[in-house]
């Protein structure tokens, strides 16, 4: 499939993003006026010298500057204008559907309430759903790099708001936070009935992966990527179709893989693992879900068969109803047979 036949394909596949941080969608323009509506000092004089500072060596030094970002986020308008944005560029990328993360931590510890945080965001989503047809689900995730009882100091506060949560996840500094640190929070969620997931396997080994199955027991790994470091749990993925979400253009963009080219997430779903296509934090790596999809097509090869495989993987990791991930089941074969493509 050569570059145009395979961007003419990207372009109406429907989509689903099931790995993307809300706080990781806010470009640089809509920081400064954010920084300018609040009156929040930034460390760089304009748009271009941000940009310029988006150059990461490893996951900590994108973490440093996300977390300062996140600083200009103040009011709820702020919030909802954050998540439109995000809506936005979904709408044109044919994302029908969003399993988004919010990280109230990183707001509740500046002062912003926690009604605040979740208010902008579920009000922009509603009306995200109700403009574009995009329906949604909302994750709350714990910081990693903070302790378990400030993850269930977290989930004290969240309580009252509960029933507008959909799940949890785990985020922040992999290195040297394994998911087994946050055991006992997490079988305190899984008795509220809520299901849960985690980041593994970016920049931590495979084992944290298997830490995250076994101790945390999650219906969903956040990358997984060092799955194929470890034989038995390729089987294990494989077997199971526990879903992988995958996010191409962060992933190379934090050195995880040194270039596209030596990505293996083509490799990972020819063994038969239910690995999706996510964009993770596209304000800082370099776009949203078709630019993802056409680096694997650009860098890899990937066939529209494959590109097609990977939005089917996605509605079936994803939280809709079986009604609702039967007829987009049907979009998207629908979609590819009218290009020709057989999706098995």
């Amino acid at each position: 499939m050569d570059n145009l036949a395979a961007s003419n394909f990207i372009a109406d596949l429907p989509k689903l993003e099931l790995h993307l941080h809300i706080e990781g969608t806010l470009e640089p323009e809509l920081m400064f006026e954010l920084a300018g509506r609040n009156g929040v000092p930034l460390p760089w004089p304009d748009v271009a010298s941000l940009r310029a500072a988006y150059d990461f060596d490893c996951l900590q030094s994108f973490l440093d500057l996300y977390y300062r970002g996140a600083s200009v986020l103040v009011t709820e308008q702020d919030f909802f204008d954050l998540t439109w944005a995000y809506l936005e560029h979904c709408a044109t990328d044919k994302v029908r559907h969003v399993e988004i993360f919010f990280d109230p931590q990183t707001h509740t510890a500046r002062g912003i309430p926690f009604a605040t945080v979740l208010g902008g965001i579920e009000r922009a989503l509603q009306a995200g759903e109700e403009t574009f047809g995009i329906s949604w689900r909302l994750v709350m995730s714990f910081l990693r790099h903070l302790s378990e009882e400030e993850a269930f100091a977290t989930l004290r506060e969240a309580e009252p708001f509960l029933s507008r949560i959909h799940g949890i996840g785990l985020d922040s500094g992999e290195k040297g936070n394994p998911p087994g640190k946050f055991a006992r929070v997490y079988a305190h969620c899984r008795e509220l009935g809520l299901p849960v997931v985690a980041h593994a396997g970016e920049e931590g080994p495979a084992e944290y992966i298997w830490q995250a199955i076994r101790e945390l027991e999650v219906c969903r790994i956040d990358h997984g990527v060092r799955a194929a470091d470890d034989p038995e749990l390729l089987r294990y993925l494989a077997d199971t179709r526990l879903p992988l979400t995958v996010c191409p253009l962060s992933n190379t963009r934090l050195k995880v893989f040194d270039q596209m080219a030596h990505h293996n997430v083509l490799r990972l779903l020819e063994q038969g693992l239910c690995v999706t296509i996510n964009s993770d934090d596209p304000a800082y790596f370099g776009g949203y879900m078709n630019a993802n999809f056409q680096a694997l097509a650009d860098e890899l090869g990937a066939t529209a068969s494959q590109l097609g495989r990977l939005s089917l993987n996605a509605v079936e990791a994803s939280w809709l109803s079986l009604a609702d991930k039967a007829r987009l089941t049907r979009d998207i074969r629908s979609y590819a047979a009218s290009h020709g493509v057989s999706l098995s």
